[in-house]
């Protein structure tokens, strides 16, 4: 929960990076709380069938897309990719598997043009160097 805390408190931020367990538990939590959420608007009706959402789900989609979205970013930087990966999602099947591939690799060790790495350190314990931005 408090990676998910973390991820909203950077609401709109596309700058830095961002580690595979806060990108990862941001999603889960997501996903966790869309299955409620649909739960809830099926069990009162406010579920619509023809376009597979309900009221609740819907408001909460799109009140985590501007985070959803800047937590994508900040986890391509930290496998030093630049946002413009992100329009991958826009073809279909293939786009999402790729951005989900993507960050599920490992962060880059040290810094890079992005910032330090939000792990802390480089490896076997040493502090990661912070990366000046040109």
């Amino acid at each position: 929960m408090n990676w998910y805390m973390e991820a909203l408190g950077k609401y709109a931020t596309f700058e830095g990076r961002a580690r595979r367990k806060e990108y990862w538990f941001f999603m889960l939590f997501n996903f966790l709380a869309v299955v409620v959420l649909t739960a809830v608007d099926m069990a009162i009706g406010t579920f619509n069938e023809q376009a597979e959402i309900g009221l609740f789900g819907g408001v909460y989609l799109l009140a985590v897309l501007v985070p959803s979205i800047a937590v994508t970013v900040r986890r391509l930087h930290d496998t030093n990719r630049s946002a413009w990966w992100f329009l991958v999602n826009f073809i279909p099947v293939i786009g999402s598997i790729v951005i989900m591939v993507l960050a599920l690799l490992d962060s880059q060790p040290g810094g890079n043009r992005f910032g330090p790495n939000p792990k802390g350190v480089i490896g076997q314990g040493t502090p990661s160097p912070i990366v000046e931005r040109p």
